[in-house]
């Protein structure tokens, strides 16, 4: 089996005794001023992990002994239900008008743009990443390409020699040998070198088409709108089950975000694809290098700090989706640790409601499917073996299937209707059996999506009894050939 990622070095030191966990609880106590948005509280992730798992699995086992319990759930269920009613038939805006590229535009009149990439080892795509992204239709004068190349072992650094003779709007910078802070340290190095208005991160592995800029920039205008996400699709396209199951999952995602951001809810960053007001990025901070996820980590800070993030479902972004067990494992598992340290890390400002009433009630609720219901499943299937009883949260688990089947399904549904709007020739696929089709491929979706049961728990305890962070690895691109 070939390889599919490395390591970083990063290793961690023996567990510590129980005892020690114990001792240092008294250091949970917080300040009472309101930190800053960009202040965030990392030294006690790992005691909050492991107050907030026992509340978790006591809370459910107590609730097995309570006659009350079921009217619990069941009022649980009805609150998230309703907000996922809500969720479900709100309208999403219009997408704004592009820039037309036929009218005489005064170039003065355009915001420029930074792009930045942080690569490593990338020598399969980097090329084909230069050509897409300096070919853009948009003038050259007005955008920049920075490539950071951080300490690559193989033939990535040469290559970008190369191509900086080719592309006047790329900029290459070698980070030095030593350099802490993963990705987010490339970022926050290269940002004060950046001329533009707007700063753009794509992966090494993205593929673009040439009129994003002009569709993703009009909504700008919004002077509230901090952020911009751009849909993610799936560029290996395959018979792999692993793969079928991420294009499903992607549009689930498209989906939610575009409903969520509809009713006041909160959108949320992907890495890949996304576009950063330059003073929203200033006044948050930069990037956060104590985290593995910079990109959830980032949305969190936008939103404490009043901006709003907005969603595009076209143009999409292009990426490699990993196509084993494995490598899908290592992926999840540091985006739910990821997505989880934000809770540990700003949980305070959170329940000052600093995002806002409706934010703060979309984000509780995705709260509680994501995290706290994979948690909260492992103490309720051994309490329901023990008293033979039935599962105390069954009906929040049915909601939250039913949840991903419907969004997978209008998620399908709406990223076929708008490529079809937008003159893309479709796939060649009878129409009588298309809504089946999209169903199957739903069904399927679901199924597949899981697996996020075992990545989420076994995510949430590992972290509240180890001393540091997971040692996460980088997902290892081929180039589109191989990768299918």
């Amino acid at each position: 089996m070939r390889e599919n990622s490395w390591r970083e070095s990063d290793s961690f030191n023996d567990l510590p005794p129980i005892s020690a966990l114990l001792a240092d609880l008294s250091d949970l106590v917080e300040p009472d001023e309101d930190p800053d948005p960009h202040i965030y509280g990392t030294g006690n992730r790992r005691r909050r992990a492991a107050i907030a798992l026992m509340t978790i699995w006591s809370g459910t086992i107590a609730l097995h002994f309570m006659a009350w319990s079921f009217w619990f759930v069941a009022g649980l269920t009805t609150l998230v239900g309703i907000h996922a009613v809500r969720i479900l038939f709100a309208r999403p805006l219009p997408p704004a008008k592009p820039l037309n590229t036929l009218d005489p535009i005064d170039p003065a009149s355009l915001p420029v743009v930074s792009v930045l990439v942080a690569a490593k080892n990338e020598e399969s795509v980097i090329e084909r990443l230069v050509t897409t992204l300096c070919s853009l239709d948009y003038p050259a004068s007005h955008y920049e390409l920075w490539v950071i190349d951080d300490n690559s072992t193989d033939k990535t650094a040469a290559l970008l020699q190369q191509l900086a003779q080719q592309y006047e709007q790329l900029r290459v910078f070698h980070r030095p040998v030593g350099s802490a802070g993963g990705k987010s340290g490339a970022l926050n190095q290269v940002l004060p070198l950046t001329r533009g208005e707007i700063i753009a991160v794509f992966d090494a592995d993205a593929q673009v088409t040439p009129d994003l800029f002009r569709r993703v920039l009009p909504l700008f205008d919004r002077a509230e709108l901090g952020a911009v996400q751009v849909r993610k699709q799936i560029a290996n396209v395959s018979g792999n089950l692993w793969v079928q199951g991420q294009i499903a999952e992607m549009a689930l995602d498209s989906f939610w975000q575009d409903q969520r951001i509809a009713i006041g809810g909160i959108g949320e960053l992907r890495g890949n694809g996304q576009f950063v007001r330059r003073t929203a990025l200033d006044r948050c901070g930069g990037w956060n290098e104590e985290t593995i996820t910079d990109d959830l980590d980032l949305t969190f800070r936008l939103h404490l700090d009043d901006w709003d993030i907005d969603f595009t479902t076209y143009p999409a972004v292009e990426e490699e989706g990993v196509t084993d067990a494995i490598a899908l494992w290592h992926q999840r598992s540091r985006w739910a640790e990821g997505g989880y340290q934000r809770y540990l890390d700003y949980w305070q400002p959170l329940l000052r409601t600093r995002m806002g009433i409706r934010k703060t009630v979309d984000m509780g609720v995705f709260w509680v499917l994501q995290y706290a219901l994979p948690s909260a499943t492992v103490p309720d299937t051994l309490m329901a073996i023990l008293r033979h009883q039935p599962l105390l949260f069954a009906p929040l688990a049915g909601l939250s299937v039913l949840m991903s089947l419907v969004g997978m399904t209008f998620g399908l549904r709406r990223i076929r209707r708008s490529t079809r709007s937008l003159s893309t020739p479709p796939p060649e696929t009878n129409a009588s059996t298309l809504p089946s089709l999209i169903l199957l491929r739903a069904i399927y979706g679901t199924l597949y999506m899981l697996h996020w049961l075992p990545v989420v728990a076994s995510t949430t305890a590992r972290i509240s009894v180890r001393p540091k962070r997971l040692k996460w690895v980088k997902t290892r691109h081929y180039g589109q050939d191989e990768a299918a």
